[in-house]
């Protein structure tokens, strides 16, 4: 079962998801402030997202809906791909160490396996 997010009647759907890269970073954090509270008076209805700019840092920032920024396709490619080429040589340093065990034999048929099962979950 998917887990599910509920928007209650009344308010506006976000226009952006957590996880998605923007050009600030990554969006990791979202909050509303509804049409009738104090928060909206002070600071207009609407969707606040929480943005981290850096994957090693601790910093974490707080973007309006219309101020975020979305990647262009290539740009996006380009990240996607980079993040890939990094897990790929995070997965062979782990083969390695693996490898390293003494007194374990292990195939590589058998690590393949195990990829192809962590995929599928």
């Amino acid at each position: 079962m998917q887990p599910t997010i509920t928007i209650p009647h009344g308010w506006e759907y976000p226009r952006f998801t957590l996880g998605q890269r923007i050009e600030q970073g990554m969006i990791i954090g979202m909050k509303y402030y509804p049409i009738d509270s104090l928060l909206a008076y002070e600071y207009d209805e609407g969707w606040r997202y929480l943005v981290m700019p850096d994957m090693n840092s601790i910093e974490e920032e707080n973007h309006l809906e219309n101020e975020i920024k979305l990647l262009k396709p290539q740009e996006l490619k380009t990240l996607l791909e980079a993040e890939i080429k990094k897990r790929l040589y995070q997965i062979e340093v782990l083969k390695y160490e693996l490898k390293t065990i003494p007194g374990i034999v292990i195939k590589s048929s058998e690590v393949r396996i195990q990829e192809s099962e962590s995929r599928r979950s």
